[in-house]
């Protein structure tokens, strides 16, 4: 028992106690009992005030000072009980000790690396599943309906396990998550028509505008000066997108239009989220977005392309990959749609703006780059210079805007 040697009085006590049993019995023959009794007493109240400090764990006390054994000993009083409680071993959520660190906050710098690698590995698939079965069934709105519907599913599953538990929701948080929900429907159903109608490469360069939209709308809707930097780095944006649309070759307008429509939606669904800023996690707000975005987009799925997937949609998807690859390829473009958002939304979190920032430059790079050469898309020189300008563009505008919030944070804090 090494914890014995480091206590006051330890090896006294143990020593006294250890004296006591062996001189029990010797005492017992050449003492008449009258003596004997008296000295036991004696010695017992030499000893065991230091001896019972240390009964925890085992028992050390001899069996003739037990009580329950017809000892000499009266029961311990409550201040001896107190001293042995306060000699128990130390427990280790009380000793002092730190656990020792696990994984996750050994390395964070992996754990956020792989988030990131994640939120890509999802979205260049996403991007390049959608566009394949674009190539084999041209219908945008019932694609978004499915993709909605997936997550749907999803969180429904999630919240039935309780991963994550279901938060409550009420008529007030309806009306707040509303107008994000139908920007956030109307954006996605005008991407997928964009992606439909243009090369993917094209379709995100056209996206690559939304930052012009966000300060536009923070300057002339929300009144919010946007400092002068921030527009002259619109600027390379501005340009690159009209060099690669002048000569790209998959240009039409009912893809740019389109593109631009979603620019639009995804800047007002940005400015409504900033006025339902709730205490709701983020996975929590994004399924009740999904729920509602679902509702919103398919009265004009039946109406605009039900017919016509009625009449011969489906059979000529059917006929050309099978019922089988079909059904399968919409199951998948809905998992990688709604794991490349809740993943992105994960990895945001862990990070700062600025690494916020840079993280959906680089996505977008990826994503242009990957469909380039999966799809085999041919551009025009111009064409690249250009998405080359805008991307650059876009991470000056994402840096500096990153910058002037962590000013603002300072100063705040």
């Amino acid at each position: 028992m090494p914890a014995l040697g480091t206590l006051s009085g330890g090896a006294t006590g143990v020593a006294g106690l250890l004296r006591l049993r062996r001189a029990a019995p010797a005492q017992a023959v050449a003492t008449p009992a009258p003596f004997h009794a008296a000295r036991c007493a004696a010695a017992a109240a030499a000893v065991v005030p230091d001896g019972g400090q240390l009964v925890w764990g085992r028992q050390l006390r001899p069996v003739l000072l037990l009580p329950a054994a017809g000892g000499l000993l009266p029961p311990p009083s409550s201040s001896q009980a107190v001293r042995r409680q306060a000699l128990r071993p130390p427990s280790a959520a009380t000793s002092g000790e730190a656990k020792p660190a696990g994984f996750l906050e050994k390395y964070p710098a992996l754990i956020t690396g792989f988030f990131f690698f994640m939120w890509y590995f999802l979205n260049v698939i996403f991007n390049i599943l959608n566009k394949k079965i674009y190539n084999y069934f041209p219908y945008p709105y019932f694609v978004s309906v499915i993709h909605l519907l997936v997550g749907v599913v999803y969180c429904l599953v999630s919240w039935t396990v309780g991963l994550p538990k279901r938060a409550p929701i009420n008529s007030t948080l309806l009306k707040l998550l509303f107008p994000v929900a139908l920007c956030h429907a109307l954006g996605h159903v005008t991407s997928n028509v964009s992606f439909a109608a243009v090369a993917v490469s094209f379709a995100h360069t056209i996206k690559a505008l939304e930052p012009f939209f966000n300060a536009a709308a923070t300057q002339f809707v929300l009144g919010q000066q946007v400092p002068l930097p921030l527009w002259l780095s619109l600027a390379p944006v501005v340009l690159g997108v009209s060099m690669a649309s002048l000569t790209e070759l998959s240009f039409n307008w009912t893809g740019f239009i389109n593109a631009m429509i979603s620019n639009i939606s995804f800047t007002y669904r940005s400015i409504y989220s900033k006025k339902a800023m709730t205490d709701m996690d983020s996975t929590n707000v994004y399924a009740y977005i999904s729920i509602i975005a679902l509702i919103v987009c398919i009265p004009p799925a039946v109406i605009i392309e039900g017919p016509t997937l009625l009449q011969h949609g489906f059979n000529d998807a059917i006929a050309k990959v099978g019922l089988t690859k079909f059904v399968s390829d919409l199951f998948f473009v809905g998992l990688f749609y709604h794991l490349y958002n809740q993943v992105a939304t994960n990895t945001l979190e862990r990070v700062a703006p600025l690494t916020h920032a840079v993280g959906n430059v680089l996505k977008r790079v990826f994503v242009i780059g990957f469909s380039i050469i999966v799809f085999g898309n041919k551009i025009t020189t111009q064409t690249g210079i250009g998405t080359c300008i805008a991307i650059a563009g876009v991470a000056i505008y994402s840096y500096i805007k990153a910058k002037i919030e962590e000013e603002k944070r300072a100063k705040s804090a």
